[in-house]
């Protein structure tokens, strides 16, 4: 397992640049999705109460593999990522969900909706996916083969009426210009890296 370090967001970004998430100490905190690697250790490390949720055995196994060397306590599910049946209403801080494993959730909307069902009010949700704009590019090449918005590329609209639509307010929204490790192409140095979102709760 990799040194536990902070939070991280891709692309180099963490907790410390970013922060999105803010202090998680004693706090019941969701992971959907997991990262590599999984941000659920490092929220277990800096005293957090953490839940990995995610629909691979594998994943789940290695977690708790990783969690155990590191004599760290990490509640596992191996669900979709919008099935948290297992939380009560009202009962999780925070959440969290990074990367690919929200890029690719087929429906946002019910997505947002559990988490708004589990989180405590002014709990909070953070969401960092690759900016749209930079899924446009088709690999390497300058030409633009995605339309913007298309499917498997959510628009930064879509990402925030569905969070809207939940009853989040969104109160934090960054764009960050920060190329990926080893990427060399210029449109990589001059779009957006992460959209990277923190909506609050409304309501009960």
């Amino acid at each position: 397992m990799d040194e536990i370090s902070d939070v991280r967001y891709g692309d180099g970004l963490d907790e410390g640049q970013l922060r999105l998430l803010g202090d998680v100490a004693s706090k019941r905190v969701i992971e959907l999705g997991a990262t590599e690697p999984p941000n659920s250790l490092t929220l277990a490390a800096r005293g957090a109460r953490a839940v990995l949720v995610d629909p691979s055995a594998a994943v789940i196994a290695a977690v708790r593999r990783d969690a155990a060397a590191a004599e760290l306590r990490v509640e596992c599910h191996q669900v979709e990522l919008a099935d948290l049946g297992f939380a009560t209403s009202a009962s999780i801080d925070a959440a969290i969900a990074v990367g690919a494993g929200v890029e690719r959730y087929d429906d946002l909307g019910r997505l947002a909706r559990q988490v708004h069902r589990v989180l405590r009010p002014g709990g909070v949700l953070v969401i960092a996916v690759r900016h749209p704009i930079r899924a446009m590019p088709d690999g390497a090449e300058v030409v633009l083969r995605r339309p913007y918005g298309s499917e498997g590329n959510r628009s930064v609209a879509e990402v925030f009426m569905s969070l809207k639509r939940a009853n989040f307010s969104i109160d934090a929204m960054q764009e960050p210009l920060a190329p990926a490790p080893g990427a060399d192409h210029p449109v990589t140095r001059m779009v957006p890296s992460l959209l990277a979102l923190r909506a609050t709760k409304l309501g009960q």
